[in-house]
């Protein structure tokens, strides 16, 4: 079958260990379901990956994507969630929680299996497409709002990076949950379509807020930690889930944490069950996924040079 795949490790040049080729079908296995995909989305973790982070050369080579929807078996539509082990279902009882890709093929592919556990219907309501780019991305804004930062409708909040899939993600549910919604970006272009997606306010990277906020979502790392820091209300929580531009901030700012007693709390994913809430949010209140670009697989290469750069603004979902 034909898949976008990890072929080789290359920290530096991550794009050089992607291959588009055929792949081996699975195997069908006892508690697994194999699910033929209509749509796959990209995540930084398939960029992460072909660095090597999380995913090691014995595990090579390595179909990409952790992500779909697709069809199953039965020929019901499906959503896949992500994380392989977090119950015994389908796997070793002991076994550790992976992300897709970082022990099991992944979804760019026309085929892919995952244990039965993982697949949920997909709404009627939602496209391949939409529903393929929920359960990393969306999923993960939507734990960071409402488990972790247990914000409430009329609460603020800042969400930093406009233009990655979390961020947009977290304006659009934010909005749609009745919060004041502040976004940043460098880019002009960006802070423009997040007030199109309700930020009450988009501003440039590290610019003062009107107010501090009940709680920052925050996936850039050490280029927005200060401000994001420094943005909070005493009390206030911030929300991390990434570090895409390191984890090494030059101003932890710890005095300014435990002086305003500020909550930081990390996040990553989210379980199968505020998986189903988010389907169902999103069938019920027709908020959709933003999606920057459609892509037949074969073109995989273009979406992960475009995520590489930067240049995206909400997901790129690759069609098969």
């Amino acid at each position: 079958m034909f898949a976008a795949y990890a072929a080789r490790i290359d920290p530096t040049h991550p794009l050089n260990g992607l291959e588009l080729g055929d792949r081996p079908a699975p195997t069908p296995r006892p508690g697994w379901s194999t699910i033929h995909v209509k749509a796959a989305s990209l995540n930084h973790h398939d960029l992460w990956s072909l660095r090597g982070v999380g995913l090691d050369e014995d595990k090579l080579p390595m179909i990409l994507g952790c992500d779909a929807a697709g069809v199953d078996e039965d020929g019901n539509e499906v959503v896949l969630h992500s994380v392989i082990g977090q119950s015994g279902h389908g796997v070793g009882p002991h076994e550790r929680r992976t992300i897709l890709t970082e022990k099991y093929q992944g979804t760019f592919a026309e085929q892919v299996s995952v244990p039965t556990w993982n697949v949920l219907p997909k709404p009627r309501e939602l496209s391949f497409a939409e529903a393929a780019c929920l359960p990393t991305a969306w999923l993960t804004a939507y734990r960071m709002l409402f488990t972790n930062a247990a914000v409430r409708p009329g609460d603020s909040v800042l969400v930093q990076g406009a233009g990655g899939g979390v961020a947009t993600a977290a304006i659009v549910l934010g909005k749609a949950a009745g919060l004041k919604v502040f976004a940043t970006s460098r880019d002009e272009a960006k802070r423009k379509r997040a007030l199109e997606l309700g930020a009450v306010e988009a501003l440039p990277s590290g610019a003062r807020l009107p107010q501090r906020v009940d709680a920052v979502i925050e996936t850039v790392g050490a280029a927005t930690w200060s401000h994001s820091i420094k943005s909070l209300r005493p009390g206030g929580t911030l929300v991390i889930s990434g570090a895409t531009s390191g984890d090494r901030p030059s101003h932890a700012e710890l005095t300014r944490v435990f002086f305003l007693e500020l909550r930081i709390v990390g996040s990553t994913m989210g379980s199968k069950d505020e998986l189903e809430d988010l389907l169902a949010f999103c069938a019920n209140t027709g908020v959709r996924p933003v999606i920057d670009e459609l892509l037949p697989l074969d073109r995989a290469r273009e979406g992960f040079e475009r995520l590489e750069a930067g240049e995206q603004f909400g997901k790129i979902v690759l069609t098969v």
